[in-house]
Formats: structure tokens, sequence, C-alpha cells
């Protein structure tokens, strides 16, 4: 697994620790950075933890809008950890392809969910990433 690989994971360990403790990500992503109790955190995933609540409004109404039959609420909190992470990629960090951010978010599907989230997870990103281009136009 590669670098960003694993920076993508623990980015979803923390999102997901923090979606179902009811914490700022943030501040669990601060807490850990430096502390000699886990191992260093790599700079992807400081980057792709504050990228991800800075736009979670926005990225929340789009997964909302492209997961044909699923509240958010209704997700697992890990598929919504891992769409939200992919969705990121996908529409703001400009040095990730569309296809990697994909793939790399239905790996994470694979590895961390239930056998159908690979490929729920490729349908919503899938959806939006046709529209990515005009997304992006207008964030």
């Amino acid at each position: 697994m590669g670098a960003r690989s694993k920076a993508r994971k623990r980015a979803v360990d923390v999102l997901y620790e923090a979606d179902v403790r009811g914490a700022d990500p943030v501040t669990l992503i601060a807490e850990r950075v430096g502390s000699a109790d886990v191992p260093p955190v790599n700079d992807y995933t400081v980057s792709l933890v504050e990228g991800v609540t800075a736009h979670r409004a926005r990225i929340d109404d789009l997964i909302s809008e492209h997961s044909e039959g699923w509240t958010l609420q209704r997700m697992p909190a890990v598929d919504r950890a891992v769409l939200r992470v992919g969705l990121y990629e996908l529409l703001w960090a400009g040095d990730v392809p569309d296809a990697v951010a994909i793939d790399e978010a239905v790996e994470l599907a694979k590895g961390l969910s239930t056998d159908d989230s690979p490929r729920f997870v490729n349908g919503v990103l899938g959806r939006i990433a046709v529209i990515a281009d005009q997304l992006r136009a207008v964030l």
C-alpha cells in the first residue's frame, strides 16, 4: 500500500471516529499529530481531514443528492467517511485524477465495509464524476 493510500485510510479512520463520537475531526487529528502514543501522522492525512471538514456541508449535500435511495444518516458510518474522502479528492484535490479518487475510495470500501459498499461507493462517486467539471467550476 502506497503512502497516499495509507494516508487516505488513516483519514477515513479519523473521520469515522469523529462521526461516531460526535467529535470534531480536525481536533482529533490535531491531538494525534506529534503524539508519542500513535504512529506519525502523514501530512496528506491532515490535508484530507481538514479539507473534508472545511467542505463537509457541500460534500454531504452532493452525496445525499447522488446516493439513490439512501439518506446520509442511513448509510453505514464507514461508507460516509469513505465517500467524504473520495468526493473531497474528486472535486478539491487537483493533483488526484478522478479515476484514482474513485478507485482509492472503492478499495477502502472493500477493505473496511460491507460486501455491497464498493459498488455503492463506485456508483455515487461515478455519478458525481460525470458532472465533476461543472461542479469544480462553481466551487
